[in-house]
């Protein structure tokens, strides 16, 4: 098959190339690197540094693809809510231009990376029954671009999966990036020898999915047919840590004496989100197999291989006020 996938330069896109390129597969992807790295493309893939907003320059490169992968987003969550319009724009818009290209060459399939951001104050575990409950700009444009996907290929006679992967964590995440990956960012931070930040009381609770785990299961996606039209969270459903849990075992790891700094709670961040994981147990026989301390190692040892880096504020901070987070209004990171 021919598979187009965008944000391919990014954490899981590129992983996605890599796996599709394995397996025989010819692989197109666009990134316009404002969340990953040039160097996370892998070799054999038709790279093009296109913004998914460039509605014909997508269209152009997307002739052919079989099934497109949409994994490109600002993922934003917490930033969301102080710049709504940029993620709107890197979000739901990109979802529009990159949907509308899809019908417009009638590929096969789409699958739509979205995010446990859709299911925001609903009760944990989150199942893919639920009705969404986004309490961030970011959950909501998630949510709105599902309800985008299902009506355009509805009338284009284009077939759909929509995959929920959840806070995935390893080797090519952007780690120097303040306003997201929070397992990275500790280990960033604990390996230049600077304790972090943790906002609220740190009793946030959170699964975390090594990014291997995920990749099996999202490639089936392009072909089976019992994926067709379903919402399927793609992640673990045990080791539900609270993120002071997360810094210590990555302090420990690093070997750093943790004495983290306590800042405000992020407003609208969700405390409990966890996601079930008994759909894609059925239809995908999903079964992760590494565990949060092995899969924390492997992420470090990529980071301390690849050098620490300072962090760049990439992103614009479009309200300013007192409850935009000190860590990015003074950029503290």
């Amino acid at each position: 098959m021919k598979i187009f996938i965008t944000g391919v330069a990014g954490f899981l896109g590129s992983h996605l190339a890599d796996a599709f390129l394995a397996q025989g597969h010819e692989v197109t992807g666009i990134d316009s690197l404002i969340g990953g790295y040039r160097d996370n493309v892998p070799e054999g893939v038709d790279f093009a540094q296109v913004d998914c907003n460039s509605l014909n320059a997508v269209r152009f490169l997307m002739e052919g693809s079989d099934v497109v992968y949409h994994t490109a987003a600002t993922p934003h969550e917490g930033l969301s809510v102080f710049s709504p319009y940029d993620n709107a724009k890197n979000g739901y818009l990109a979802c529009a231009a990159v949907f509308s290209a899809a019908c417009a060459v009638k590929v096969e399939r789409i699958v739509y990376t979205t995010s446990m951001a859709r299911y925001g104050t609903n009760a944990v575990p989150f199942h893919e029954e639920m009705e969404p409950r986004p309490q961030d700009p970011y959950g909501i444009g998630k949510v709105a671009a599902e309800q985008l996907l299902r009506n355009l290929c509805s009338v284009h006679g284009v077939d759909y999966v929509i995959a929920c992967p959840h806070n995935i964590y390893g080797p090519r995440q952007k780690y120097d990036d303040p306003f997201r990956n929070v397992a990275s960012i500790f280990a960033n931070m604990m390996l230049q020898g600077r304790q972090p930040f943790i906002y609220g009381d740190g009793e946030q609770k959170r699964c975390f999915s090594y990014v291997s785990d995920d990749i099996g299961p999202l490639c089936q996606m392009a072909i089976d047919p019992a994926c067709s039209g379903q919402v399927i969270n793609i992640g673990p459903d045990g080791e539900f840590v609270t993120i002071r849990q997360l810094a210590a075992t990555v302090a420990d790891l690093i070997g750093f004496d943790l004495h983290p700094i306590a800042m405000p709670d992020r407003p609208q961040e969700v405390r409990l989100a966890n996601c079930s994981a008994d759909k894609a147990r059925r239809l995908l026989s999903y079964t992760p197999i590494v565990p949060l301390r092995q899969g924390l190692s492997t992420m470090i040892a990529w980071i301390r291989d690849r050098g620490t880096r300072p962090f760049e504020y990439h992103l614009p901070i479009e309200i300013v006020s007192d409850r935009t987070p000190k860590t990015w209004a003074r950029r503290l990171f």
